[in-house]
């Protein structure tokens, strides 16, 4: 498995436990709709960062 796929596992189990207790505290769901898909991006965003190879050095 790729360190690309941990790294979105992980953000998702976070993101899903995120979302949960939001539930449980009665936000109201279109709160929490946008706080996922702003978390899920944010998730990528970093999965593509920190997973990246860096490009040789030109001649």
């Amino acid at each position: 498995m790729s360190s690309f796929t941990i790294y979105l596992i992980g953000m998702l189990l976070v993101i899903g436990g995120l979302a949960y207790v939001a539930w449980m505290l009665h936000t109201p769901t279109h709160w929490l709709i946008a706080g996922v898909v702003v978390m899920l991006g944010l998730g990528v965003l970093g999965a593509v960062k920190s997973t990246r190879r860096r490009d040789p050095p030109g001649p």
